[in-house]
């Protein structure tokens, strides 16, 4: 039986490579957003909204909690999205940083030898915190480098 891919978006539906999706509300997430950016030398991460229409979709169609924005969700192919291959929270993170290719992703890669259970608990109490101590991502903020534009979906 072969599962059915969440209804996309036509400027992406096509896209194959890793997609992360991320609170588009949170400083902390588009601050880490930017660095990925920045570390990700060969261009092949793209970033989308929890909030947005591409990860809502996704997020229904794996059984995931449509509204809790306190994680992240790492998609390694998005041309095989539908398979439950997804990371979340530090995975996520980590997946993603090992993708990047740079020597400043790999020394804040050295998280990977935390324990998972440690470095979800931390996630989760900055995940709970974050609106209070980082506050809420003004939407007007240019990104720095025009470029960028392009990796960014709904």
């Amino acid at each position: 039986m072969t599962e059915k891919l969440p209804p996309v978006r036509t400027a992406h539906a096509e896209h194959a490579g890793p997609v992360l999706f991320y609170d588009g509300e949170c400083v902390l997430c588009n601050r880490t957003v930017r660095l990925l950016l920045a570390l990700d030398r060969n261009g092949v991460l793209r970033f989308a909204p929890l909030q947005g229409p591409a990860a809502q979709d996704y997020l229904r169609e794996h059984g995931l909690p449509a509204g809790d924005f306190e994680t992240l969700v790492f998609v390694p192919d998005w041309a095989r999205r539908d398979r439950p291959e997804f990371r979340l929270r530090s995975d996520g993170v980590m997946a993603a940083l090992r993708l990047c290719g740079s020597r400043r992703a790999d020394v804040l890669a050295w998280l990977r030898f935390v324990p998972h259970e440690l470095r979800d608990a931390g996630y989760r109490l900055v995940a709970r915190t974050r609106y209070k101590i980082f506050g809420r991502w003004d939407a007007t903020c240019p990104l720095p480098r025009p470029e960028w534009r392009g990796r960014f979906w709904e």
